[in-house]
């Protein structure tokens, strides 16, 4: 173990530098600058915003057997071309509690327009801020898609503002109906025509990707209110600014983007539109807990030859 070169992605952060220094030499490599140490490594180190394309994966040589991902999601990999590769890839599904409260946060800050109430009171115009009329949360009806731990976990909050739950996702999820009181539509339709507020907890996959268009935007109702803490290539965001602009939708509430880190422009400009730069996880707490699991991850592959939290 102690021979192990761990290459890590510019953007792990610092203070998981010590713990990876245990299992051997540490290595910072991006896909752009590629390290002449990558045919040494045995695990690559990545964060959800670094990007795994196959070109980097190819690059690796043969003592290669690991991707450990820090975050939940692993779109930002080329799975297929690791899964090629014979390399394991392991994330860290650790961020469910903090995501839905953020989840609700943004709701709550769409609905009742915070930031730009905010903004008026900093401008020192009081008035303009308590003319600035939102729309309630509490007993409408939400529609989580993606009904895995972090919609569940939404849907536990959401029930506290005795808010009606429907869900629409790849299967129905009896127990959790009755634990939560919620109701499946097995037609994203359905849950988009009868939703007043429609929170996206999906995975990004290639039958997600633009989930969210033109045509299922103009399924919603007129008022409702997007929230994204998902992946932003879930929403086409020209047609979101095309439905925000015309005034069907109420307004929009997004973590993510899907030009991330850049935002459509466009988005900007509305005062309904709440914006965040993908702090889902953005909690001391959350961001140990990730770390810690990422250190556990890399350690049963190099003792017992799979991460705890294998994803190929």
């Amino acid at each position: 173990m102690s021979n192990t070169l761990l290459v890590t992605a510019r953007t792990v952060p610092p203070a998981l530098q010590p713990a990876l220094e245990q299992f051997g030499e540490v290595c910072a490599v991006d896909a752009e600058a590629k390290s002449t140490r990558l045919a040494d490594a045995r695990v690559y180190v990545s964060t959800s915003v670094d990007p795994v394309p196959a070109e980097l994966i190819e690059s690796f040589g043969p003592e290669m057997g690991l991707i450990a991902n820090l975050g939940v999601g692993t779109d930002n990999i080329d799975l297929a071309a690791a899964g090629a590769r014979g390399i394991q890839v392991s994330n860290t599904p650790v961020v469910t509690e903090d995501t839905a409260d953020l989840t609700l946060a943004l709701m709550l800050a769409t609905c009742r327009r915070l930031s730009v109430c905010e903004r008026h009171l900093r401008a020192g115009d009081w008035a303009a801020g308590a003319r600035t009329l939102g729309q309630r949360v509490h007993g409408k009806t939400l529609g989580i898609v993606g009904f895995g731990a972090i919609g569940q976990a939404v849907a536990r909050r959401a029930a506290g503002f005795g808010m009606q739950i429907l869900y629409h996702g790849p299967r129905r999820k009896q127990q959790a109906e009755g634990d939560l009181g919620a109701a499946f539509c097995a037609d994203l339709t359905q849950l988009l025509q009868a939703s007043d507020i429609v929170s996206l907890n999906c995975p990004l996959s290639p039958g997600t990707r633009h989930l969210i268009n033109r045509d299922s935007l103009a399924q919603m109702k007129s008022g409702a209110v997007l929230i994204n803490t998902g992946r932003g290539p879930l929403v086409d965001e020209a047609a979101l600014v095309e439905a925000l602009a015309s005034g069907h939708l109420g307004g929009a509430g997004l973590d993510v983007f899907e030009f991330e880190p850049e935002v459509t422009p466009q988005l900007l400009a509305f005062d309904n539109v709440t914006l965040l730069p993908h702090i889902g996880s953005a909690t001391g707490e959350c961001r140990s807990d990730m770390a810690q699991r990422a250190i556990a991850n890399i350690q049963a592959f190099l003792t017992a030859g799979a991460p705890l939290d294998r994803c190929v």
